[in-house]
């Protein structure tokens, strides 16, 4: 079995595969890091910048398209979002003057998300705090060499985690 190749127990039919040892010590450390860390990054945006951790991601993702424009349904997948709670956001967004939303001219079955001039000002704002934040929090406490490794084990997770939500296995 290679180091790539999760380990598969033998069980009796229909007996869980238990997490054991140092599975089940990793899998705590990562399960106390989700629970912790979203909530702690999205208090420093709130207090910050009045934003939570979706409406600074959805500003922060049409910052990086060109003319600032994407349609909502790629957004919504970039964003790891059902279209229905993006659009949630992106209506409060916009009526804070931050987004727009408009038909797409190429075909009008899609909407646009837009960001406005005032939303990127809003996110050139509550950037410089949020990306503090994360370096304290995620960057710092890591030694030299680690975030090179955790990229590609960050990766292989996502992948699992997308693979389960098309239903794979």
């Amino acid at each position: 079995m290679t180091k790539n190749t999760p380990a598969r127990e033998a069980t009796a039919a229909g007996e869980p595969r238990w997490l054991r040892g140092g599975e089940l010590t990793a899998w705590m450390s990562m399960a106390r890091v989700m629970s912790r860390l979203l909530p702690a990054l999205e208090r420093e945006l709130e207090r910050d910048a009045q934003l939570n951790w979706m409406e600074y991601h959805v500003l922060a993702m049409l910052s990086e398209q060109v003319r600032h424009t994407i349609r909502m349904s790629v957004l919504a997948d970039r964003a790891s979002s059902s279209l229905s709670r993006l659009s949630h956001v992106v209506r409060r967004l916009e009526h804070q003057g931050f987004v727009r939303r408009e038909p797409d001219p190429e075909d009008g079955r899609y909407t646009l998300a837009i960001l406005t001039p005032e939303g990127y000002e809003k996110l050139v704002a509550s950037a410089p705090a949020h990306v503090e934040a994360v370096r304290r929090m995620v960057l710092d406490p890591l030694e030299p060499g680690e975030l090179e490794a955790l990229r590609p084990v960050l990766d292989r997770i996502h992948a699992a985690v997308e693979a389960e939500e098309r239903g794979g296995r």
